[in-house]
């Protein structure tokens, strides 16, 4: 089996629905932390999960965005979001994984975003 995906969610046939709820959640910066991806086999869900993925880390312009660029940005919009609530503090629980790479980007951006560890 291959793992090669198509360049971009454009090139699925056939998943029209699917592929524009995709490209919404990816230009809107609204994506899940879980998707599904279900049907027949020969259905395209692999090469479908496969193009949404690199559309979430190599954006339109085809320059490729790193992981802990990508997760720093999470933080900052998770800073917002909880500032937006009326939250300033938090206590952050990094469940078990080491405070490096996405952890590590993800904490830092959202304490400079101005959320309280």
């Amino acid at each position: 089996m291959a793992l090669d995906a198509p360049a971009a969610l454009d090139a699925i046939i056939g998943q029209d629905e699917a592929v524009a709820l995709l490209r919404r959640a990816v230009e809107g910066g609204r994506v899940a932390h879980a998707w599904a991806f279900i049907g027949p086999h020969g259905a395209g869900r692999r090469t479908t999960a496969l193009a949404f993925a690199k559309a979430l880390v190599a954006p339109s312009s085809g320059a490729a965005v790193s992981v802990t660029v990508f997760f720093s940005s999470q933080g900052k919009l998770v800073a917002e979001r909880a500032k937006d609530k009326g939250i300033k503090a938090v206590v952050f629980d990094r469940g078990g994984y080491h405070y490096h790479g996405r952890v590590k980007a993800l904490a830092e951006a959202a304490r400079e975003a101005g959320l309280e560890f």
